[in-house]
């Protein structure tokens, strides 16, 4: 039996977490010892567990929590999934934009000839854009669609994450942004805080989807009253959940399935003691020694083993374990001979 996966979906605001809250089905709440509260769902027809969470506006907030839902959850990925404005012109009300890059477009220094920018760039994985671009071409996440919308597009390209809200095209933010990102599809203000927390953790794949309720040029509060924002967050929504179930079934636990065990409590059924190879672990007050790795090895099905089982897995490192041990006993010897003349020749001085 395979362990369950779990992914991560981070929102900013209330529409943009009801989007995704109701397509998950048994859910639960579950807290942080800090008090972040995360509602745990699944999936419908699916082994998946998503952890969901609001993480209000900015940056720097959505790292935080970020980082929270990855030491909680320890997920397969993380998703952030809301709503953005557009950058270009070709863009239209209610289309997704999934990053292929999220840039942190405030970083510069200020000199006497002007500022300079000095971007921070996150790229999306290539496996993760692979399977985004794979369902965009079947057309299956339009399924997810609340009945009777019209179609949005689904565009692939950089996202910029300042700490503004950008409403003109001829502001000095405005001119900046064409100035050093004038490839960016979208413009909001999460995506580099949750991008910086994955790429802190082992470079967890961090996706970014955005609905375009707004198109960044004055005109966002007129939007807004049209009902721009549910639409976009409804389609952006669609578009993550069925990625989501996606990247649950071709993204493995790897590593952090393995790290999980290790950091399990005392009795904790999950943990496992399994020594690869015939080489045998040290495992006291959960610290590992021997600098071996704890977890399932190709091949092996993880519900065999019992939590204190010492397992061969593969001969060759049946070997080299065997080899190592050898070295280890002669190294021993070695020493007990070299003790064993110095006492000697304490006791029988010259």
């Amino acid at each position: 039996m395979t362990e369950q996966k779990t992914l991560a979906v981070l929102t900013a605001l209330d529409l943009e977490y009801e989007s995704i809250r109701a397509k998950l089905a048994d859910i639960r709440v579950q807290s942080h010892r800090a008090g972040t509260r995360f509602e745990v769902g699944r999936l419908p027809d699916r082994d998946c567990r998503v952890a969901l969470a609001q993480v209000g506006k900015g940056n720097h907030a959505a790292a935080v929590l970020a980082e929270r839902a990855i030491s909680e959850f320890d997920p397969v990925a993380l998703l952030f999934v809301g709503v953005a404005g557009a950058l270009r012109p070709s863009i239209a009300l209610g289309d997704v934009v999934a990053a292929t890059h999220v840039y942190a477009y405030h970083g510069g220094t200020s000199q006497d000839d002007g500022l300079k920018a000095r971007p921070r760039v996150w790229e999306v994985s290539h496996r993760v854009q692979q399977i985004a671009r794979h369902l965009k071409r079947t057309g299956e996440w339009m399924r997810q669609l609340p009945p009777d919308t019209e179609s949005p597009n689904v565009v692939f390209g950089p996202i910029a994450a300042g700490e503004i809200v950008q409403d003109s095209t001829i502001s000095a933010e405005a001119r900046w942004i064409r100035e050093h990102y004038n490839d960016a599809c979208a413009i909001e203000m999460e995506a580099a805080g949750v991008a910086q927390a994955a790429h802190l953790n082992d470079s967890l794949p961090v996706v970014v989807i955005r609905g375009i309720s707004d198109r960044a040029d004055g005109g966002k509060v007129a939007a807004d009253r049209a009902g721009s924002q549910p639409r976009a967050a409804a389609n952006a929504a669609a578009f993550a959940i069925a990625l989501a179930a996606a990247l649950a079934e071709e993204l493995g636990n790897d590593q952090r399935g393995t790290r999980r065990s290790c950091e399990a409590g005392p009795g904790d059924s999950t943990t496992t003691n399994i020594a690869f190879g015939n080489a045998r672990v040290g495992l006291q007050a959960h610290n590992v020694y021997g600098d071996i790795r704890l977890g399932p090895d190709l091949g092996a099905d993880p519900a065999s083993f019992s939590t204190t089982s010492h397992r061969a897995v593969r001969p060759g490192r049946m070997r080299q374990a065997l080899g190592w041990v050898r070295g280890v006993l002669s190294d021993l010897a070695r020493v007990a001979t070299s003790v064993a003349a110095i006492l000697s020749a304490v006791r029988n001085p010259a």
